[in-house]
């Protein structure tokens, strides 16, 4: 049996992999926009034995409020009922991971992902896979500034081609399967939401 299924349900995409050993067995991957809880559990079912796997591993964010919270209610629902462990990873490190895996020539960037109310989730990391710093939700121009001339990779760098369209940018989703390139450190975090800002909705005072 595989020993690892990830899900990955926090941006745009809807994204499920079965790893073994670190090998990828199988995944699958759609540009969902929204829909991540109609499509998600019937995505796992056409994996090899319904994706069953002694552990499970999701992406808590940050990203989309509703897919980050399907994304882990699944993965606490299947670690449940199939007695499985259950553990997180963050959307920034794997789009980095995947970049520069891709990209030898690469050896730092920042991922610039789709935050809401026009700003966005970035961070920047160096090679071999470490941050160089904590994420932060910025507008635009602020994100501009920190960029620091490194190349941007993500689905939030639409927002500084609109700035600066002579940057180094690359548009990328978060994919199930570059979780195999995650660092064991990266891939230990509790499976609780990361949302990386405040939720939109206010509790009405008392």
């Amino acid at each position: 049996m595989p020993d690892t299924l990830v899900i990955d349900t926090a941006t745009a995409a809807c994204s499920v992999a079965l790893l073994s050993g670190g090998a990828v067995v199988a995944a699958r991957h759609e540009d969902v926009g929204r829909g991540h809880a109609e499509r998600l559990i019937p995505m796992i079912a056409e994996l090899p034995d319904g994706g069953r796997a002694a552990r499970i591993l999701v992406d808590c964010g940050p990203g989309s409020f509703t897919g980050i919270r399907v994304g882990i209610a699944a993965a606490r629902g299947l670690a449940l009922g199939w007695g499985a462990e259950v553990a997180g990873f963050a959307s920034l490190p794997l789009v980095a991971a995947a970049a520069l895996a891709a990209d030898p020539a690469l050896d730092e960037l920042a991922v610039v992902l789709e935050g809401g109310h026009r700003e966005v989730f970035m961070q920047a990391f160096t090679r071999p896979l470490a941050e160089a710093g904590p994420f932060a939700s910025l507008r635009p121009d602020a994100a501009l500034a920190a960029l620091g001339g490194r190349p941007a990779i993500g689905n939030g760098v639409r927002h500084l081609a609109a700035l600066d369209p002579g940057l180094d940018l690359r548009e990328a989703l978060p994919h199930a399967a570059d979780a195999a390139l995650l660092p064991p450190a990266f891939a230990t975090l509790p499976a609780r939401p990361i949302y990386g800002r405040a939720p939109d909705a206010k509790p009405l005072a008392s």
